[in-house]
């Protein structure tokens, strides 16, 4: 497919991910000015009035309002992230900031995280506006900064200086449900209606520092390897809530099984078998290590980075076992701390969602699950705004979407964001 002939969701999400807007976590990101003077410069020109905030230079954030015929109901949020982690590009396929389409796929760091759903929101604006068309309700359409890093340098500081954008609001949606999996060769789209809490944490060991070939038993890098490899090896246990159960309902509806052993029936779902596991419990991953300055010299100081996630509700218990994991000796300190969340599979919204999916892929079930990560409706659920997952995309079966998030060789489908677009667009006429 060459680019002239791309269809606009497509080259849009394309331009995006040229844009390389790397977020590397602490404060240290490249910004994402350009990336939402793009988007600012598009939805001008359907008509609407962007406005910009920037509360940290180069951490820019963008809204616009889409007035809807029936002021007096709530406003809907529609919101993505312009930031992407970063990407080591040596060990990717392609460039991962040049946008290629190759093989009827769009390859590209955000491809799938989730600069596709910036461009589908956009394009599917685009469909009603210049169709001469009105959404019933109001329209919040909202691009942050920083949910990469936690959205400490983005969401929340819009919803804490910017609370008029969100007037009248009560619902959001935003990523990652809406997508398929397969389950024993059927297809099935899940809906994010939660997820879990986030604990970014540092474990700090503390030793004597002294010369590299003496006799030393005091060695902070031995102290916090031992803690790392403590966590990394243990196996949290199966805590289910109403959404996973809905989730293992819906499954063994789909393959006949019984509920009795969530991983089993994890398995059945292919290459989205990791993610769905991961919503069963806790997860605590070691990613990052610091220590030592010369290959002579032992260190004072080890420090080791992980990424928790939690069963909402069960934050303290997690760190209380973390603690005792690693020994009294290891220091936790909490980097960044934010909420989980659930809400039920029930309501106009979610119906309007079933359905919109309905209409592009008659008769598939939508199936509730939780995500094991976290999103910027976080944010918008301190002002009261319950957000659900929807970015609705028809993946083939063997392709390892979930697999692809933070990854390299981000791909998708061009197909799947047309898919997307449409699904998107009769969301946002019908509900």
């Amino acid at each position: 497919m060459s680019e002239t002939a791309l269809p606009e969701v497509a080259a849009i999400a394309r331009d995006l991910i040229r844009i390389d807007t790397s977020n590397f976590g602490g404060g240290k990101a490249n910004g994402e000015r350009e990336a939402a003077e793009y988007v600012g410069a598009y939805l001008k020109s359907l008509g609407l009035e962007p406005e910009y905030y920037e509360p940290i230079p180069r951490r820019t954030n963008v809204m616009a309002r889409v007035r809807g015929r029936n002021p007096e109901r709530p406003a809907l949020v529609v919101h993505g992230h312009l930031d992407v982690v970063p990407a080591m590009a040596e060990d990717w396929t392609v460039d991962p900031f040049e946008g290629v389409v190759r093989d009827g796929m769009l390859w590209g760091r955000g491809a799938v995280d989730m600069k596709n759903m910036d461009a589908m929101i956009l394009t599917a604006v685009a469909d009603l506006l210049r169709a001469g068309e009105q959404p019933d309700r109001d329209l919040i359409l909202v691009f942050f900064a920083d949910e990469e890093n936690g959205g400490v340098e983005g969401s929340a500081l819009v919803v804490r200086d910017k609370p008029e954008w969100f007037e009248g609001a009560t619902e959001a949606i935003s990523e990652v449900g809406g997508y398929s999996i397969t389950v024993d060769d059927q297809r099935a789209y899940l809906l994010q209606v939660g997820e879990k809490a986030l604990m970014w944490l540092r474990l700090v060991a503390k030793g004597r520092a002294g010369h590299g070939s003496r006799y030393h038993e005091d060695n902070a890098v031995t102290r916090l390897a031992e803690a790392v490899a403590a966590i990394g090896r243990t196996r949290w246990p199966i805590r289910l809530t109403p959404t996973t159960e809905a989730l293992l309902q819906g499954l063994g509806e789909l393959t006949g099984r019984t509920t009795d052993d969530p991983d089993a029936l994890a398995a059945a779902a292919g290459p989205a078998e990791a993610f769905l596991r991961s919503t069963f419990r806790t997860t605590a991953n070691p990613t990052a290590l610091t220590a030592g300055y010369k290959h002579n010299v032992i260190p004072e100081t080890a420090e080791a980075l992980v990424d928790v996630r939690v069963i909402p509700g069960t934050e303290d218990d997690v760190l209380a076992q973390l603690q005792r994991i690693v020994g009294d000796d290891i220091q936790i300190d909490t980097v960044v701390r934010d909420i989980g969340m659930e809400t039920p599979f029930e309501g106009d919204l979610v119906d309007a969602m079933v359905a919109a999916l309905g209409k592009h892929d008659p008769g598939v079930p939508v199936i509730p699950y939780l995500l094991g990560a976290g999103t910027d409706n976080k944010a918008l659920a301190s002002i009261g705004i319950t957000g659900y997952g929807f970015a609705p995309l028809q993946l083939p079966a063997d392709l390892d979407f979930t697999g692809m998030f933070h990854g390299v060789d981000e791909r998708v489908p061009v197909e799947s964001l047309v898919f997307g677009q449409r699904v998107l667009a009769d969301l946002l006429r019908s509900c």
